[in-house]
């Protein structure tokens, strides 16, 4: 029997499918959304970061449809008081500047998360 490993803390990173990203372009969003929202939790909560980073930096990749749905996640985050970080993109590959792309939420309690994130499907 293979025991599953309980991750008490936990960050999400949603990412848009509607802009049609290549899968590297989606790897390096996701990546600046993860530290960019560490970093905010490192600095708001460093109790919570270093836990996280020690159990593993337990990280979801999910995805959401439109820029609108990034901008409810944001105030869902905001609401519940969560770090985050919405990441718009500089411009210089394959979307325009400025274009919002992915959020990350979190680390966090996951059930802090997951009061935010839980409806998400996994990208």
């Amino acid at each position: 029997m293979v025991l599953k490993k309980q991750f008490p803390y936990k960050q999400v990173i949603a990412v848009r499918t509607d802009l049609r990203m290549s899968k590297g372009k989606i790897a390096v969003q996701v990546a600046h959304g993860a530290v960019s929202a560490a970093e905010k939790a490192r600095v708001s909560n460093q109790d919570v970061w270093r836990s996280w980073l020690r159990e593993g930096q337990k990280k979801v990749a999910v995805k959401v449809y439109s820029e609108e749905e990034l901008l409810q996640l944001m105030r869902k985050a905001v609401i519940h008081r969560l770090p985050y970080s919405l990441i718009r993109d500089a411009g210089m590959t394959e979307l325009p500047p400025g274009t919002m792309t992915v959020i990350g939420i979190g680390p966090a309690k996951s059930e802090e998360v997951d009061k935010v994130t839980a409806d998400l499907k996994l990208l």
